[in-house]
């Protein structure tokens, strides 16, 4: 079995005063659980440019997949400087936890994570359990609540035809006026 090795780095300077405070801020503002998740998207975002800077030279039709292939997670990309313009909040905004408040399926972010743990959120008709999943454009108009079960009736009220029903509630009705007029006398 492979070893799964980190998806980020934490920062050189621990106790830089700025970085903690805008950290702070980021994530209170799209409710994310630690920084971890933050320096998370710092590296996608950092690989992204890497990937970018290594195609400055090379034929437009590499590009273009690049290009395409950021478009379609739903960066608004067209030339390498606006790759390398992309920041963490770019990518943190293209995370299922933002887009639902962004739709109003959640009021919070909290909410948002909240819903998505407990598998109450569909993606084209697949449950998705992880708030950092970076949802693609064609499958955002595709986010949907799942819906609450109906629940069954007794089965002898359900296999009874209607107007023995009706006769029922009639029978409780006139049942609790006697009792309310015996409790008057």
């Amino acid at each position: 079995m492979k070893r799964k090795h980190k998806t980020y780095s934490k920062p050189k300077r621990p106790f830089d005063k700025t970085r903690i405070e805008e950290e702070a801020v980021i994530k209170k503002d799209y409710g994310l659980k630690n920084k971890k998740e933050i320096w998370k998207a710092d590296a996608r975002i950092k690989s992204i440019r890497e990937k970018a800077k290594k195609l400055i030279g090379v034929e437009e039709e590499e590009q273009k997949a690049l290009f395409d292939k950021l478009k379609k997670t739903g960066f608004d990309v067209n030339s390498i400087s606006d790759v390398l313009s992309l920041d963490k909040k770019d990518y943190l905004d293209r995370r299922l936890q933002t887009i639902l408040v962004k739709k109003k399926l959640a009021t919070t972010p909290k909410n948002a994570r909240q819903l998505i743990n407990h598998k109450k959120i569909l993606v084209d008709g697949k449950v998705v359990n992880s708030p950092s999943y970076i949802v693609p454009v064609k499958l955002e108009s595709k986010i949907v609540l799942k819906e609450k079960p109906k629940k069954k009736e007794n089965k002898i009220s359900s296999d009874a035809p209607q107007e023995d029903q009706s006769e029922k509630l009639e029978n409780k009705e006139q049942t609790k006026e006697e009792i309310k007029e015996e409790a008057a006398k």
